[in-house]
């Protein structure tokens, strides 16, 4: 997905997410980074264009600008008959960041937006042989049961790539017969 004006990202801080543009400033929780130096937060979505990308490996480049207290939150406690009453405060520690781009660097012209393009088009294609060659996700952790219900619906490079590693790792008896009785029925419809 190319990087346009309307980006956006999804990044997560201190254990919130938030939405970002390009030049926004905003307030979070306290960093651990200094005033005026630069970090690249985990990016969670890059969207825009009505196009979006779930874990993208682009990065987003955020400045800290300075450090701050929030406003002051008042805090009262009372009692009903006896005049207890008790006020305390509290100001959270926030840091406030700036947005310095999203994706490698900024993209405004059009010979930026251009050029990674074709590198778009081809990495699909790789990407397919790397998913083909690699067990489903979390293989290592599926049950028996799992196996047998999931196999039916991988393609025939994954269920080959997950024998194999049923016999060199697991040599679960269960897991290997049904991931050869799927492998089995796969070949024959084709």
């Amino acid at each position: 997905m190319a990087v346009t004006k309307d980006s956006y990202a999804i990044i997560a801080l201190g254990g919130k997410q938030y939405v970002v543009h390009e030049g926004e400033r905003l307030l979070v929780d306290r960093l651990t980074t200094d005033e005026g130096k630069t970090f690249h937060p985990d990016v969670l979505f890059l969207g825009g264009d009505g196009e979006g990308t779930l874990a993208p490996k682009t990065q987003v480049t955020a400045k800290v600008v300075g450090h701050v207290l929030g406003d002051k939150v008042r805090i009262g406690k009372r009692r009903a008959k006896t005049g207890y009453r008790k006020q305390t405060g509290f100001r959270a520690r926030l840091s406030q960041i700036e947005i310095q781009s999203i994706g490698g660097g900024r993209s405004t012209g059009s010979a930026t937006k251009e050029a990674p393009a074709p590198k778009e088009k081809e990495e699909p294609a790789a990407a397919e042989a790397a998913v083909a060659a690699e067990p489903p996700r979390g293989y290592a952790d599926f049950t028996v049961a799992e196996i047998s219900e999931k196999s039916k619906r991988w393609k025939v490079e994954q269920l080959q790539t997950a024998l194999e590693y049923e016999q060199a790792h697991a040599k679960r008896k269960g897991a290997i017969a049904a991931l050869e009785s799927a492998l089995a029925a796969k070949q024959e419809s084709d």
